[in-house]
């Protein structure tokens, strides 16, 4: 019996509103004989997250949000605190948005915390910061990093990190209290940032073309662990002596599969789009590039769509490229890790300016002599899915298409997503407010002018980005039309195939994306695909 909006999350399954996660403690050792006898802490009809003991034990410190119907206001989170043999909670910081990941200062008496303002009005895209609370007084919290427009605690698009929320994102005091090192993102890369615990000044602590994937520090921040991924390795674990920066390489797991591969490098170039914006993106070239070729391209869309690629493994365009392809993955507008405006600028604007971007950057390597014109490919996933679709309703220059957890009706979305969208942060009202603009901005109402053959991949436990809000109309509709197109289900598999689904059918995803530009874009003939 369901009575609330938010009822199935992605991955996780059906919700149980009525039993919401506490906070129980249990002796380390027990003195009598068999297992401890846990005690519990917190009660009531609210989930209890992030826990942390106090530095001196006598409280446990918690986030909560304490409505029973959150989806109705923004994003919110406090910050509480409870003895910890039981009793009252208090609450400890509060900001006009949620908090997340939490660290005491070495005294105690402190506390940063990462935590992401709603913007007023709401919009579809907020910046997370850092801020810093005393512990016990009750004040308000303050903004460090309120002048320092890039993602503190952000990350990389890829796709061989562990699933989502496995991997710690370090928050840690230097010893004297004096600093706070954090992991950020800024234009395609993330790193170890040191933020001055007084003035809020940032100062890198790592730098180059990498991503921080996951960090803890030693207590006082004297030592770090660093799990870092680049293009051409998936991630290694590494120790830090920040003085005198001194970084050593632990684990080289994957040297000997890699020293029978030909992994190359992508370029990293950036483009003028069609209002001057510039745009980042990276090329994946074949192994055996020769410049004086023409190659078919794949432009690969990353989802979010407030999410970023950059300089982190990602296999599913290694693999593209020694399939003789020129891989084009770009951060058009919208994209996190280039500020807030530049995030947030498409609000109801999505899809609109940001595919005008992708199209320059293809026209960009056109213009650069080595891809072939007549053989473009696109594909990507969730955001990125809903922009193929997109893209193919927009103009005919693709010779074929892979959506992938795509959506395709933005009301149908709306009405049966895993999260809500009752705030108007990517529209303004519900769907029967504002029929035009979800008609407008869906690929479903434009289907008709579609020429390009379009493969539909989809998870049937997806309920991030429904089939039936998405690949299922597409696949339909086109059947109608009589267009090219072929559907591919996978059983089981949630909206994270591509990132931490079963190993077999992540293989065969991919065979099958490439196979479908194989067909259209390199003229081999694919029997499964020929259809009745």
């Amino acid at each position: 019996m369901i009575t609330r909006a938010v009822y199935r999350f992605n991955g996780r399954g059906y919700l149980d509103p009525e039993r919401p996660s506490h906070i129980w403690t249990v002796p380390a050792r027990a003195e009598e004989a068999g297992l401890p006898t846990p005690k519990r802490i917190t009660t009531g009809e609210f989930d209890e997250e992030n826990l942390r003991w106090a530095p001196d034990g006598a409280e446990i410190f918690f986030t909560s949000d304490r409505e029973k119907e959150p989806y109705y206001q923004s994003p919110d989170a406090d910050l509480y605190a409870v003895p910890a043999g039981g009793g009252e909670l208090r609450r400890v910081a509060s900001i006009e948005g949620p908090i997340g990941e939490f660290a005491f200062s070495p005294d105690g008496r402190r506390i940063a915390f990462r935590g992401t303002l709603n913007g007023s009005p709401a919009r579809s895209y907020d910046q997370p910061d850092l801020f810093v609370v005393e512990r016990a007084s009750g004040s308000a919290a303050r903004n460090l990093t309120a002048d320092y427009d890039y993602d503190v605690g952000g990350g990389l698009t890829g796709d061989q990190r562990a699933p989502r929320g496995a991997g710690p994102l370090v928050l840690a005091w230097t010893k004297d209290g004096r600093t706070i090192v954090v992991v950020s993102s800024e234009r395609g890369r993330a790193n170890l940032q040191r933020v001055d615990a007084a003035t809020g000044k940032v100062a890198p602590l790592t730098a180059g073309d990498q991503e921080v994937m996951s960090a803890t520090a030693s207590p006082g921040a004297s030592r770090f662990a660093l799990v870092i991924s680049t293009p051409t390795a998936v991630g290694d674990l590494f120790v830090l002596d920040p003085d005198p920066g001194r970084r050593r390489q632990l684990t080289r797991f994957n040297d000997a599969l890699f020293s029978e591969l030909n992994l190359t490098a992508p370029e990293e170039i950036t483009y003028p789009s069609f209002d001057g914006k510039k745009i980042q993106a990276w090329v994946q070239k074949p192994p055996d590039f020769d410049p004086g070729k023409r190659y078919p391209l794949i432009l690969n869309i990353h989802g979010g769509p407030h999410a970023a690629y950059g300089y982190t493994f990602d296999h599913e365009f290694q693999w593209m490229a020694a399939r003789g392809y020129v891989v084009l993955y770009p951060n058009p507008r919208g994209s996190s890790a280039y500020g807030q405006e530049f995030g947030n600028v498409i609000q109801y604007h999505y899809p609109g300016d940001d595919y005008k971007d992708l199209m320059a950057g293809v026209d960009e390597l056109i213009r650069r002599g080595y891809v072939d014109p007549k053989r473009l490919g696109v594909t990507g996933g969730s955001g990125g899915g809903i922009l193929t679709n997109w893209t193919i309703t927009q103009t005919g220059r693709f010779a074929a298409a892979v959506a992938q957890r795509s959506i395709a009706d933005w009301a149908a979305f709306w009405l049966t997503a895993d999260f809500t969208l009752f705030t108007p942060r990517w529209f303004r009202g519900a769907p029967w407010q504002d029929p035009g603009d979800y008609a407008e901005r869906s690929p479903i109402t434009h289907i008709a002018s579609v020429k390009t053959p379009l493969m539909l991949i989809e998870g049937e436990a997806d309920y991030r980005t429904p089939p039936a809000a998405g690949g299922e109309q597409m696949f339909r509709a086109l059947k109608f039309l009589k267009k090219p197109t072929v559907m591919v289900r996978f059983p089981d598999e949630s909206h994270e195939l591509s990132r931490s689904g079963k190993p077999w059918h992540r293989v065969e995803r991919l065979q099958h994306i490439v196979a479908w530009f194989d067909k259209y874009l390199q003229g081999r003939k694919v029997e499964a695909y020929e259809g009745p």
